[in-house]
């Protein structure tokens, strides 16, 4: 796998982003189209295309739901136990200070550059994606969901 970096570092998973969601968005496009083209079927057509967005709307959520939360909650342990060996000191008055994406963000630093973006993000106030950019040398993440 090559280098991570700002440009690269989003993950999709093919069979649920490129089969299954544009299949779910073609039917109902196609349900939505046939309740004006067929008259004679069209409370038929209008349950189809309420069902596939249920569908849709369900395969999108759920999948995000479980994994992001649970993701979440690794990426705070994650950052709390990286201040804890840098610092040697408890990390819950810092981190009540940072966004999630914030602290999201500093997980891609080096260590040498993670306190100098940690104390940008406490003083100057930068957003996640800012200090994503800022980083000079991305340390990867491939094990994302």
């Amino acid at each position: 796998m090559g280098t991570q970096n700002y440009q690269n570092h989003r993950k999709f998973y093919p069979p649920h982003h490129f089969i299954y969601l544009p299949l779910l968005l073609v039917l109902e496009i196609f349900g939505v189209y046939k309740i004006w083209d067929d008259k004679s079927n069209q409370l038929s057509w209008i349950l189809f295309s309420v069902v596939i967005f249920l569908l849709l709307y369900l395969a999108v959520m759920l999948r995000q739901h479980y994994a992001l939360g649970n993701q979440n909650r690794i990426v705070r342990l994650e950052f709390k136990q990286r201040y804890f060996e840098l610092f040697n000191k408890r990390s819950d008055e810092v981190s009540e200070k940072l966004s999630f994406s914030q602290i999201a963000a500093l997980r891609f630093a080096y260590d040498d550059e993670f306190k100098e973006l940690l104390y940008r993000a406490l003083h100057e106030n930068i957003s996640g994606d800012e200090l994503k950019k800022s980083i000079k040398n991305w340390r990867p993440d491939q094990h994302r969901v």
